[in-house]
């Protein structure tokens, strides 16, 4: 599964002004990204806003980008919740034929201790497929701690990878140093790319990527090779932007920098809202910058 390295886009789902889902903007994204660089597209992720979508709406985005992709790059496919029976449900029904995995969330809200982070994820490896994990605590209210990412590591080979956005490093450090052969880690927090791909990880799944594939996809490619100083002023150059994007949470920041750049239209759906004039007029500022 070594297909997917390097940088993963977390796609956004761009509605139009009555807040339909805008297909032409998506075409746009999907074939900006793939021409500069991401490796692989990451579909109906947090990230897209999917809590807000109907099951016809979700079905139509899935068709519209795996047309739209043709082959080019491969896919993943987000699919998570706190209904354990429900998710693996969902992941046994699902046509997976043009994805390479399934990313599946923690369990949010529940808060589930570890042995239940545990279980739930047991659970989801017996449909036999391929997924990966998706530790963000800040979004589910609970830390998959290393030591439970380690076990299911090693007791199910088709849970291979995992997206770490926990708030400490050294747990990224931790799983890279312990894992088992053929796990792999992937930052999920956009600023931690850098340091953890050159500690050994595996790239990132990204959100502020689908913004700078090409200088992204650059930074994670001069960490393979060990160009650290290369490296670290692209991360340079891009931190303030990528902090700018989560101010006000995700995806609000990340619309605002893809409108700027007239790939998207600058519409969410309730319960979140567009930026807020500061901050987009920081965005604004910052890109000048860039």
């Amino acid at each position: 599964m070594s297909i997917l390295k390097g940088v993963g886009v977390a796609l956004v789902t761009p509605f139009n002004e009555d807040l339909s889902v805008d297909f032409d903007s998506l075409t746009r994204l999907v074939d900006y990204n793939i021409e500069n660089g991401t490796n692989y597209l990451v579909v109906l992720g947090t990230t897209a806003e999917a809590a807000t979508l109907s099951a016809e709406e979700k079905k139509q985005v899935i068709e519209h980008i795996i047309k739209v992709t043709d082959k080019r790059v491969p896919l993943v496919l987000g699919i998570g919740g706190n209904n354990t029976l429900e998710v693996k449900k969902q992941i046994e029904e699902a046509d997976l034929s043009a994805f390479e995995a399934v990313l599946s969330v923690s369990p949010y809200y529940n808060k589930p201790n570890q042995e239940g982070l545990y279980q739930h994820y047991k659970a989801l490896a017996s449909t036999g497929k391929n997924i990966i994990v998706y530790n963000v605590p800040s979004r589910t209210g609970q830390n998959i701690e290393a030591e439970t990412t380690l076990r299911l590591a090693k007791e199910f080979p088709n849970l291979f990878m995992i997206k770490e956005a926990a708030p400490n490093i050294l747990q990224y450090f931790d799983i890279l140093r312990k894992k088992p052969e053929g796990f792999n880690l992937v930052s999920g927090d956009d600023e931690y790319t850098l340091p953890v791909t050159l500690a050994g990880g595996n790239g990132v799944i990204s959100v502020i990527a689908q913004a700078y594939p090409k200088e992204f996809s650059t930074m994670v490619q001069l960490a393979f090779e060990g160009k650290v100083k290369e490296a670290y002023e692209i991360h340079n150059k891009l931190v303030e932007i990528t902090r700018l994007i989560f101010a006000e949470g995700n995806p609000c920041g990340i619309k605002a920098v893809l409108t700027e750049k007239g790939i998207v239209k600058n519409y969410l759906r309730l319960p979140l809202v567009p930026a807020s004039e500061s901050l987009y007029a920081r965005i604004k500022a910052e890109m000048a910058n860039i």
